[in-house]
């Protein structure tokens, strides 16, 4: 008898073994842009793939794409709830309340592009515990970090230089670019990026905005606003999120976190370089749609530096952070600033 629940047993085992081998984990995702740029298409497609790749196919994403599933405004809710999506990009600027310390990023009016650019962001995430800290009590971890182009100003009339925004009209969703616009003389306002802001420029709202350039280009503000003043060296600060809900990331076996892991290493590997390759054509279509491009010399953008009183700025907000009661906010500054110095400081 015993001779024959052995064979059985293991007839059993082999039956059951490929439906545990072939089995996978399909992780839906959520994006406020179209595919078609250069961040979703860097996302699509080579993280994404990576993902499949390491994790020999236990990973697939569902993406969903253009706002399908959530707004920007709604993706930290949307991918902590995790009723419709996974993972998804969230962008720290639209969840200052849930992500206070997240918005020393856009505190500096210059800082590193390209691959400095992703080294900087990967030390913060890497040096600074408070960040994934903060992310961890808002029911996400962050998987992968994404950013974009430099800052460029779009205007509506001819700048010779920065100080021509002085008396005008300029959006900007930050509430440091706010400060800065208003440091060097121009009304800032905000509204909501998408079709609030073209229709703005087509009724006479805005005079400029201040945005990096390839989403300036993404929404053809060149068209409304073709003088466009830019510089590597103009920092947007402005930081994707790829996150994960943190009950599905805890719920992974450690082989397939791992496998994400090594994905986002080979992304960061390119992403820089990506980032740089597209520049100077980002600005060619840019000149071909029309638009009279200059990029900054250095002293203008030193001069810019000056003029948005932006250590004034840091300091007030950390003195605002401190009175709500958080404690962290002087010493996750300080970190941020040394390695912000640190980045542009390096070769």
């Amino acid at each position: 008898m015993e001779l024959i629940r052995k064979p059985l047993a293991f007839a059993l085992t082999l039956l059951l073994l490929p439906a545990a081998v072939s089995a996978t984990t399909t992780l839906r995702y959520t994006d406020h842009e179209p595919l078609g740029g250069m961040r979703t298409g860097f996302i699509h497609d080579v993280f994404f793939p990576a993902v499949e790749k390491e994790s020999q196919g236990r990973l697939k994403i569902k993406a969903h794409w253009g706002g399908e599933l959530s707004t920007s405004y709604d993706a930290l809710r949307t991918v902590r709830e995790g009723k419709t999506a996974d993972i998804g990009i969230v962008v720290p600027e639209y969840a200052a309340k849930e992500l206070p310390l997240h918005q020393i990023f856009k505190s500096f009016p210059v800082g590193p592009s390209g691959d400095k650019q992703i080294a900087f962001f990967r030390r913060v995430f890497t040096e600074i515990p408070a960040f994934p800290a903060e992310l961890k009590k808002a029911g996400v971890v962050n998987v992968l970090i994404a950013t974009g182009y430099p800052l460029a100003f779009f205007s509506t009339h001819p700048l010779k230089n920065l100080e021509d925004i002085k008396g005008t009209t300029w959006r900007s969703a930050s509430f440091w670019h706010q400060g800065f616009l208003r440091n060097a003389g121009a009304t800032p306002v905000t509204m909501q990026w998408g079709p609030q802001t073209v229709e703005a420029f087509k009724t006479g709202t805005l005079d400029g905005i201040m945005v990096n350039v390839d989403s300036g280009y993404d929404l053809r503000i060149q068209k409304m606003a073709p003088d466009v003043l830019v510089s590597k060296e103009l920092w947007l600060g402005h930081v994707y999120l790829l996150v994960m809900n943190q009950k599905v990331w805890n719920e992974l076996a450690q082989q397939d976190k791992d496998a994400i892991t090594r994905a986002a290493g080979i992304a960061y590997k390119t992403a820089g370089s990506v980032m740089d390759s597209n520049y100077e054509p980002q600005l060619d279509a840019l000149r071909k749609e029309g638009a009279n491009v200059r990029e900054l010399q250095h002293s203008e953008v030193t001069h810019w530096k000056k003029v948005t009183r932006y250590q004034d700025a840091q300091a007030q907000w950390v003195k605002e952070q401190e009175a709500q009661g958080n404690t962290l906010a002087v010493p996750v500054m300080e970190k941020v600033s040394v390695l912000m110095t640190e980045s542009m400081n390096s070769r």
